[in-house]
């Protein structure tokens, strides 16, 4: 505990003293959860699995339809990267409206502005062309997009109440196990959404995918209104609060020692995983069609699943946080090497073992927080963590997307690019992208071991291992055993 102490005392004047006591005690947290917590957070999980689901379903359908409609790299990667950038400038105001009202009402709310947004987009398609939803100059192609990834990116909002769920309602030791089997479902809904995404284009079209959205959107609130999770109302000191609260966020994170460095690490790995972002879809719709693209993007998801489970059965281990750098180095190895030869096999297997190592990362990262930080401030922190994340890939696919389109595929498609690279990358209509993700996957290899080597990696171990050995935290009552239920 002696690297925790000095942090807590120098941070006094920024931390209220409860929130001080609680984040060393053995559910840092401040919150016991209730006997049938693991149960209701099984209803809460699979309710925003089927939101994720309907998200996702209609995000990679408008994806593959524009792509398909243009042909555009350009266009794709400014869809993906506008995406991440809407998450990173919403995320903070997500985080503080989760820490200020029940979980429950936060994602009926979520559910009904995703839904609203959805109807809005159908309405726009039955009003215009396709001709113009479809003309990358014109408005109605920006709003259409616009008003999808509005909606897509409000359903955020869910994961973070999620998150936050895990310490509401899952005991402290099963922390890990919970989050795998986050990853576990979202691995199911990559599955369902990749999958149907690709049949329902190239069999159904737009409309039709439009309106199996709405009607999942729907069904995903009409559950969330027969759902109870018990919870007391989030306390207020009587003053007026900011609606995007940065002090307080900034102030929960600084009382960690390490959990900068935990959030700046996660920022650089995204910038690198704007390259993937921004390219993926279009090397697999070069050598796939697109019904094909969206089966082989659902069997590699499986992935997710195995990913998920391994870690619901068996944890993180003793130090998440050095789990989480190893495996980001095996996805630096990966990233580097599926697509050295244009084989789909090759492609597809790469994508495989790259999704099993997802969920750990995610898992990590949730774990470490929902144990060190306060529960009425995680909100915060995950919408803070989000905001700084979401922010970083972006960048890169926005940077990665324009070079790739007007300089390394010409490049790579030209003779000097075949004679300098042409003996490790080999020959293929995508080779210029195969460039890109090897130089993506050395620099993401490069990253992990160099965090190894840090102090902040060494503090946040010793953080994180010693909230183990303090007292729990009084239990929050379980309205719904004592007869009351939160109001809606």
């Amino acid at each position: 505990m002696s690297a925790v102490r000095p942090t807590l005392t120098l941070m006094s004047e920024e931390v209220e003293p409860a929130e001080r006591a609680s984040a060393g005690s053995s559910t840092s947290s401040g919150v016991v959860p209730p006997e049938n917590g693991m149960r209701t957070f099984l209803q809460v999980l699979v309710n925003t699995a089927l939101a994720n689901v309907t998200t996702s379903f209609l995000w990679f359908a408008l994806t593959f339809w524009v792509y398909l409609e243009t042909r555009s790299v350009l266009a794709t990667g400014i869809i993906g990267g506008t995406y991440m950038l809407l998450i990173a400038f919403f995320a903070m105001l997500f985080g503080t409206i989760v820490d200020r009202h029940r979980k429950l009402q936060v994602m009926r709310f979520s559910s009904l502005v995703t839904l609203g947004s959805f109807v809005v987009a159908g309405g726009i398609y039955l009003l215009q062309p396709e001709s113009a939803l479809v003309d990358l100059g014109g408005p109605w192609f920006w709003l259409f997009a616009g008003i999808i990834l509005f909606g897509s990116v409000v359903e955020h909002m869910r994961n973070i109440a999620l998150s936050t769920t895990v310490t509401l309602l899952v005991p402290v030791e099963r922390h890990a196990n919970a989050n795998g089997l986050v990853g576990t479902v979202q691995g199911v809904a990559f599955i369902v959404t990749s999958v149907f995404s690709g049949l329902a284009i190239g069999f159904l079209g737009m409309g039709w995918t439009l309106v199996i959205a709405i009607v999942l959107t729907t069904a995903a609130l009409v559950h969330l209104l027969f759902l109870r999770v018990p919870e007391e109302a989030p306390a207020s000191d009587g003053e007026r609060q900011p609606v995007i609260d940065v002090r307080g966020s900034i102030a929960a994170i600084k009382v960690v020692p390490g959990l900068f460095a935990l959030i700046i690490f996660a920022t650089f790995n995204n910038l690198i995983g704007g390259v993937y972002m921004a390219l993926m879809d279009p090397y697999g719709l070069t050598i796939f069609r697109v019904e094909v693209w969206g089966v082989v993007l659902g069997v590699t998801a499986t992935g997710f699943i195995i990913g998920g489970l391994v870690i619901a059965k068996f944890g993180l281990g003793r130090n998440p946080i050095r789990t989480m750098l190893l495996v980001v180095v095996a996805m630096g190895v990966l990233g580097a090497a599926f697509t050295i030869r244009e084989q789909w096999w090759l492609y597809a297997a790469g994508i495989w073992l790259y999704m099993c190592l997802i969920p750990v990362v995610e898992a990590a990262e949730q774990t470490v927080i929902q144990k060190v930080v306060p529960f009425r401030r995680q909100g915060r922190v995950f919408g803070f963590a989000a905001a700084v994340e979401s922010a970083a890939a972006p960048i890169t696919a926005f940077l990665i997307a324009p070079i790739a389109e007007f300089w390394i595929i010409p490049y790579m498609e030209g003779s000097s690019g075949q004679a300098t690279w042409g003996w490790l990358l080999g020959e293929g209509d995508a080779r210029g992208i195969a460039l890109v993700f090897l130089f993506g996957g050395l620099a993401t290899m490069a990253l992990a071991l160099l965090a190894f080597t840090t102090r902040s990696y060494r503090v946040l171990s010793a953080a994180y291992a010693g909230t183990e050995s303090s007292v729990p935290a009084e239990p929050v009552p379980d309205l719904e055993r004592a007869g009351t239920e939160p109001p809606a």
